[in-house]
C-alpha cells in the first residue's frame, strides 16, 4: 500500500441541461429524480435507513457489513440498551433494529439529545469537530501536495467572528508533473472518524447545517470535485470515482458513527452523480461503492488495532496440592502491557486496493491494519 496522509482531530442541484425536455425518456428521468431530490433536500443531514433499504435493495446489508468479523458491526456503546434486546454494546446492529418503527433511532449528533451527545463526550470522549476546522486542515494537505494555497477554496472570517470560507469556483490546476489522475489516487485516512466529517461534509456536524455539493470540503468531496471537473462520460467517471473511493480510508469505535459515516459515503457518491449527470447511477454502481466503503469503513479500538471489546481473559483450571480445583486467569498481554501487537482480540483487516502481485495475478490483498501501521512506522 502506498503512502496515506492521516487526518486526526481531534440541495443537491440536478443537472438538468445535458437532458432534452422534449425527449419522452428525459422527462421521465427528471420526474423521478425530482421524488429522489425532493426526499434527500427533506432529510438532507439525516440519511433515513427506510430509505436505503426500498430504494436500494441489498445496500443497508453491505453498509452493516463487517469484512474482519464477517458479521455485522456492533453498537459498542450503551445509548441504545434501554430499547431492549438486541441493542446491548457487544449486540450486532441489524437490518430489523433500525428499519420499520425503528428506522429514526440512529441520528446524527447534531440531531441526537443534548444529555446523550454529553454523555458520549463524557463516556467515549466524543467531540465532533467544526467544517472551518476540518476545511483548514484539510487545505494543510492540499497546499502541500499542489504546492499552493487556496485550491479549492479561501478560508474567511464574518464580521460576527465565526469562520468559514469561500469557495474557488475556478477549475482546479494541477501542477506540473500531476494530473488529476495522481490526487484522486492519493491514499487519505481519517482516524476515529464520527461521522467522516473530514472525508466528506454533507453537513457540519457541530451545527447540523446542510452544506450543498459544490461548497463541501471534505478529502472525498474535493477528489469528487476534480472528477466531476475532468470526466464527461458516466463510464470514466464511474471509474474515477472507484479509484477515489478505494483511496479513503477510515475507523471508528461506536456502530452508530460507523453507519452514519458510511451511509453519507454513500450518498455523497449519489449526490456527485446526480450533479454531473442528472439522474442517479445503476444499482450496481451503487452496490459496488458500497461495497468498497464497507472495506475502508472499519470498526475498530484504534488504540488495539482489533475489533472492540474482542480482547478476553483466557481462564484455565488445575488442581493445587491438595486436590482442589484453582482458577488461573491470565489478561491479554497486549492490554497488560499496552503493546499493540501482544492483544488476543481479533485484530481488523482492511483491503489494499494497490497489491499488484505479478507472479500471482493477484490485483488486491487483505491486511491486518497494525501491519500498515508497522510499515509506515519504520
Amino acid at each position: 500500500m502506498h503512502s496515506i496522509a492521516i487526518i486526526d482531530k481531534n440541495r443537491v442541484n440536478l443537472k438538468r441541461g445535458i437532458l432534452t425536455n422534449d425527449s419522452l425518456e428525459g422527462l421521465n428521468i427528471i420526474e423521478r429524480n425530482d421524488t429522489i431530490l425532493k426526499s434527500m433536500i427533506k432529510n438532507k443531514v439525516d440519511v433515513l435507513e427506510n430509505e436505503i433499504k426500498n430504494k436500494y435493495p441489498d445496500v443497508l446489508e453491505t453498509l452493516l457489513f463487517d469484512r474482519t468479523t464477517r458479521s455485522n458491526i456492533l453498537w459498542a456503546t450503551d445509548n441504545y440498551k434501554s430499547l431492549g434486546n438486541g441493542y446491548e454494546h457487544n449486540s450486532p446492529i441489524t437490518i430489523e433494529l433500525i428499519t420499520g418503527t425503528h428506522g429514526n433511532i440512529i441520528l446524527p449528533r447534531s440531531k441526537k439529545k443534548k444529555s446523550i451527545q454529553q454523555a458520549r463526550s463524557r463516556d467515549m470522549a466524543e467531540v465532533f469537530t467544526p467544517s472551518w476546522v476540518c476545511n483548514a486542515q484539510n487545505n494543510l494537505i492540499d497546499n502541500a501536495w499542489f504546492g499552493c494555497e487556496d485550491v479549492f477554496n479561501t478560508e474567511k472570517e464574518k464580521p460576527d467572528g465565526t469562520k468559514n470560507w469561500e469557495t474557488n469556483k475556478n477549475k482546479v490546476v494541477f501542477p506540473k508533473g500531476k494530473t488529476c489522475k495522481h490526487y484522486i489516487k492519493e491514499n487519505r485516512l481519517e482516524v476515529t472518524c464520527g461521522e467522516a466529517p473530514y472525508i466528506t461534509s454533507r453537513y457540519d456536524t457541530t451545527t447540523g447545517e446542510f452544506i450543498a455539493v459544490e461548497n463541501r470540503i471534505g478529502l472525498l468531496d474535493r477528489k469528487l470535485r476534480v472528477i466531476n471537473e475532468n470526466l464527461d462520460t458516466s463510464g470514466d467517471w464511474l471509474e474515477a470515482a472507484q479509484i477515489a473511493y478505494k483511496s479513503i480510508y477510515a475507523f471508528e469505535w461506536q456502530g452508530d458513527n460507523l453507519l452514519l459515516a458510511r451511509e453519507a459515503m454513500l450518498i455523497t457518491f449519489i449526490e456527485n452523480y446526480l450533479l454531473k449527470f442528472g439522474k442517479e447511477p445503476l444499482q450496481k454502481s451503487i452496490k459496488y461503492i458500497a461495497y468498497i466503503i464497507s472495506w475502508n469503513v472499519w470498526q475498530m479500538d484504534g488504540l488495539k488495532g482489533v475489533v472492540p471489546n474482542s480482547c478476553k481473559s483466557q481462564v484455565t483450571e488445575q488442581h493445587d496440592l491438595f486436590g482442589d480445583i484453582e482458577k488461573i486467569i491470565k489478561q491479554c498481554e497486549g492490554c497488560m502491557k499496552e503493546n499493540i501487537s501482544k492483544h488476543n482480540g481479533e485484530y481488523c483487516i482492511i483491503r489494499d486496493w494497490n497489491y499488484n502481485d505479478t507472479k500471482s495475478e493477484k490485483k488486491r490483498r487483505e491486511i491486518k491494519f497494525i501491519e500498515l501501521l508497522q510499515r509506515v512506522t519504520k
